[in-house]
């Protein structure tokens, strides 16, 4: 009896953990522990029939020695290298265009962001894959202003620039983050630069970007994230072809787990992805240490 009033009381006194329990159960059972056995497998030759035969350093010494996976990973890395500004890019673009105050601009806003909706879906890369196919809409808008169709989805030069677009395309959800920022700039602060002689590019350059570069600090970190494991639009398009020339690190992790069934060489390879995201995020959360805006000036 006393043993259940104190477990009673324990759990009286601690019942705010019961609320996040059914969280801290998932994340043991389908992230943590997988991310532990993947990590075991991966100092293993586990074939998913097969099983494991052998114990040690052997996959990682094939990623820095196999010609394929180190492709891959530069492949990524310039994927990522080109992709994110890009995006970024265009998104604060188009925030800055859509943040004024004409009739119906609500209208556009959305129009704009409705790309972002289907996200990184199948729909989207199937979608494109039928706009840059031989004999595709944009094929025939070449042709319409005279120019030569293109093999973009055969030849290595411009299959991942295709890839590349489409992220590019799906701006929305950055452009809408950057919008909410740039509106919550008090006008009163832009209205006195203008008073005092400043030109639409010296607000933004001297005011409006600083003050937003919180928004657009975490922005850049999200899609740097989402480059690196980049998978769904190089597979649906050109199931990294032609000739490994769209074929991203996710996409080899895949068929290594998936196709070859090459369980033990599939976990490291996901292990060198997960090092090399945190590599860079790392290396970017120091260069933004103590260079964003964070209203000390304002209140000064």
């Amino acid at each position: 009896m006393n043993a259940w009033k104190r477990f009673a009381g324990f759990c009286k006194r601690n019942r705010h953990m019961l609320y996040i329990l059914p969280w801290l159960l998932g994340f043991f059972l389908f992230q943590a522990a997988p991310m532990l056995y993947s990590l075991v497998c991966g100092f293993t030759d586990f074939h998913l029939f097969r099983g494991i035969s052998d114990i040690g350093f052997a996959n990682y010494g094939k990623i820095l020695t196999d010609a394929e996976t180190l492709g891959a990973i530069g492949r990524t890395l310039l994927y990522t290298a080109v992709t994110v500004p890009l995006k970024i890019l265009t998104a604060l673009a188009v925030a800055y265009l859509l943040h004024c105050s004409l009739k119906g601009i609500g209208v556009f806003r959305t129009l704009y962001y409705l790309p972002s909706i289907l996200g990184s879906s199948v729909a989207a890369a199937v979608l494109w894959k039928a706009l840059f196919r031989d004999g595709g809409v944009v094929n025939h808008l070449l042709e319409m202003v005279g120019l030569a169709p293109v093999s973009w989805l055969a030849e290595p030069q411009a299959a991942l620039w295709v890839v590349i677009l489409l992220r590019v395309w799906e701006f929305g959800s950055p452009m809408v983050l950057l919008l909410a920022a740039l509106q919550q700039i008090p006008r009163t602060m832009l209205e006195a630069a203008r008073l005092d002689g400043a030109g639409g590019w010296a607000v933004f350059w001297h005011i409006q970007l600083p003050m937003i570069s919180p928004v657009l600090f975490y922005s850049v970190l999200l899609q740097i994230c989402a480059a690196l494991q980049e998978f769904n639009a190089p597979f649906i398009i050109t199931d990294g072809g032609p000739m490994g020339s769209t074929t991203l690190i996710s996409l080899l992790i895949y068929r290594n787990a998936f196709g070859l069934y090459e369980m033990g060489y599939a976990s490291a390879l996901a292990w060198v992805l997960f090092l090399l995201t945190a590599v860079f995020v790392g290396l970017y959360l120091l260069i933004g240490r103590g260079r964003l805006f964070d209203g000390q000036e304002e209140s000064a």
